[in-house]
């Protein structure tokens, strides 16, 4: 098979990477670094009312430390000591801080290789970094903002709030 030089072939390729070279821009990267602490598990709620849970472990290679965030089944696969290898991560911003991430389409696994000097020196997630404000509010919906049942309630209450009819029966009703 012929090997395409395009854009295409090089969205696909991940590269191995050091700590010390990652930036909040870094994707698709491949690190190797040995876990030298792991939090405990923290649970965060999410946009659809799912809560998740999110761990931290600290994690160094030769060059520096960053901390790499463990969600869900990703927690209590990594311990203390483990040399771990993530294959196609990428680096998020959580307030400010540098947070490497193994998403759906990244692997984590235990590596043989050996690191046996991580470096703490520089903890890439000390340093803080200003963070781009989303340009487009969130959360979707009629009015593009967080409204998520706000708007619901509203509209009942000022078409009568009759709670026995279905909302879409309400559109384009007007109550002078």
């Amino acid at each position: 098979m012929e090997e395409s030089v395009g854009p295409s072939a090089e969205q696909e390729q991940s590269v191995e990477v050091k700590i010390a070279n990652l930036t909040p821009q870094s994707k698709r990267v491949d690190v190797t670094a040995k876990c030298l602490e792991v939090s405990e598990p923290k649970d965060i709620p999410g946009k659809f009312g799912n809560s998740r849970k999110v761990a931290e472990a600290t994690v160094a290679d030769e060059t520096g430390a960053i901390i790499l965030s463990l969600w869900d089944s990703q927690i209590g696969t990594v311990a203390k000591d483990d040399v771990i290898g993530i294959k196609n991560g990428y680096v998020s911003l959580v307030r400010g801080h540098m947070r490497l991430n193994v998403g759906k389409y990244g692997q984590l696994a235990k590596s043989d290789k050996a690191i046996d000097s991580p470096s703490t020196a520089t903890n890439m997630s000390d340093k803080e970094y200003e963070q781009e404000r989303r340009q487009f509010g969130g959360g979707g919906g009629r009015r593009g903002g967080y409204g998520g049942g706000r708007d619901r309630d509203r509209r009942d209450r000022d078409f009568g709030g009759s709670s026995d009819r279905p909302s879409y029966m309400n559109k384009g009703r007007r109550r002078f």
